[in-house]
């Protein structure tokens, strides 16, 4: 039987996208693969991806990092949510914590009987039922610990934030030991076969060239591959996410370390603000329609924590995504594939995702297009699926401050989107399609923080009668409380188990 096996593998491009593909593919493919990474140090990455959602926890586990080892080598912290003020209405606040709310209920969800309850007058605030928002609030942490699972202590979830030129870093010295050919310099041509149109090879600054069977894009926002050279062609989504530029600078630490990702929304955009153990990612999304560079770059500085440790870099970004993700032996993989702004730091799970999707449906010399349309399927449900959840938080506010916001508030949004709220609004529901990233907790975190407060809930509630459900309630409470208070501070955890070194 003839061997229809791919031979080589290209990445185009490093940074956080092209070592975490060479890390995996090094790890999951046998040494039957030859993979070469090229990049030059001469081109700068973005490299503003310093926040991170539960899920890189599977990354980890799948090319066996040490988590400890790993957060003192990249200044990581850990991260159990995002505050988001001012966001509903100026002055508001509220927390996006990870894992579930309250206890297990049966086949209702829990915040149903959270909601009878607040329809009745007997419960204030959601933070009281979930262990991250609370220790969130509190300043504490810790892992979760499986030895005891009727215990809130189980449903701790965490990710983190860390360094992203670090992290980088990290994965490159485990991928070279593992077998990857770095080559570094600058691709100067782009070679495609006459017929078929697939990418055969690279030709370099120093005039070497390069072949592969399957390339990686891995390239930024130019899309080297995917669209300088196939001309794939990119769905716009600013009309829905207008934001278009980003101010990124990284301030002097402060105390306490929290253990949790702040946006902030200024009148056109938003701040976002990462503690890591070293220093603070600080960051200004703006529309450049609405506002100058000058007034964004000044509000950014003035919301600073600490003393600015460099310049402000300028981004500029057109949120949206390709027209295909996997074009002919091209697949595109991190920001060359599209960019959703990292308000619910989603960018290196999209990167994570689309590695696992390609191994899943990794292809033969023959590159069958059943295949391919099936990654595209999914990449394109998935990217549209966070891009609703996105325009959620512009959406659903009650600010008329400034053009920016009656923009947001007053816009057309995805009919997707518009079923979701539709929906909760009625009577608290939410059904998760495809596994889709955010669920029901998440969803009802952000609907209610922003003002979606439904008029309703599940009738099933109604057979349980009221003072047990209120009982209920007020246990969960107390042992939501009681729990996080014997934690130990997210700095003294910290210290005990993964201090890095200073830079």
């Amino acid at each position: 039987m003839r061997d229809n096996r791919l031979k080589k593998i290209m990445i185009v491009g490093g940074g956080t996208s092209g070592w975490m593909a060479a890390s995996v593919l090094l790890h999951s493919l046998s040494k039957h693969y030859q993979i070469q990474l090229i990049e030059s140090d001469e081109i700068s990455t973005v490299g503003v991806g310093e926040a991170t959602i539960p899920s890189i926890i599977k990354f980890n586990a799948l090319i066996g990092i040490d988590e400890d080892e790993f957060m003192r080598k990249t200044q990581a912290t850990f991260k159990l949510g995002i505050q988001f003020r001012n966001w509903g209405a100026i002055g508001d606040s509220y927390i996006h914590g990870f894992g579930s709310m309250g206890r297990k209920t049966g086949l209702v969800d829990f915040h149903h009987y959270w909601l009878k309850a607040r329809q009745s007058g007997k419960v204030e605030r959601l933070d009281d039922y979930s262990i991250n928002l609370l220790a969130c609030e509190k300043n504490r942490f810790m892992r979760a610990r499986s030895d005891n699972p009727n215990s809130p202590l189980a449903d701790v979830r965490h990710a983190f934030h860390f360094d992203a030129g670090l992290f980088a870093k990290y994965l490159r010295e485990y991928s070279e030991k593992l077998g990857v050919t770095r080559t570094e310099g600058k691709i100067t041509q782009v070679h495609t076969h006459p017929e078929t149109g697939f990418v055969t090879s690279v030709t370099m600054e120093n005039g070497d060239v390069h072949t592969a069977d399957l390339f990686i894009d891995c390239s930024g926002f130019r899309g080297l591959l995917i669209e300088q050279t196939l001309h794939t062609g990119y769905d716009d989504w600013s009309h829905w996410l207008p934001c278009d530029s980003a101010l990124a600078v990284p301030c002097e630490s402060s105390t306490p370390l929290l253990p949790y990702t702040r946006a902030t929304a200024h009148s056109a955009g938003w701040q976002w603000r990462i503690p890591l153990q070293s220093r603070i990612g600080n960051g200004h999304v703006f529309c450049s329609r609405f506002m100058s560079q000058d007034e964004a770059t000044a509000i950014l500085m003035r919301n600073l924590d600490g003393k600015a440790l460099a310049e402000p870099r300028l981004i500029r970004f057109v949120t949206g995504k390709r027209k295909k993700f996997w074009n002919k032996n091209v697949v595109a993989i991190g920001l060359s594939s599209g960019f959703i702004e990292p308000l619910e730091s989603t960018s290196i799970h999209l990167i994570q995702q689309g590695i696992v999707r390609l191994i899943e449906l990794f292809p033969t010399s023959g590159f069958d297009q059943a295949d391919i349309d099936e990654y595209n399927r999914q990449s394109e449900t998935e990217f549209e699926q966070v891009r609703d959840f996105i325009v959620l938080h512009y959406h659903a506010t009650q600010r008329n401050d400034s053009a920016f916001w009656d923009h947001c508030r007053t816009m057309d949004v995805p009919d997707t989107l518009k079923h979701k709220t539709e929906l909760f609004g009625s009577n608290g529901r939410f059904f998760r399609k495809n596994d889709e990233l955010f669920n029901e907790t998440s969803w009802a975190q952000v609907m209610l923080g922003q003002g979606i407060v439904p008029t309703g809930h599940h009738p099933l509630v109604e057979n349980t009668e009221d003072e047990p459900i209120f009982k209920m309630l007020a246990n969960v409470k107390a042992v939501m409380h009681a729990v996080v208070d014997k934690m130990p501070t997210h700095a003294q955890y910290i210290a005990d188990h993964c201090k890095a070194s200073a830079p």
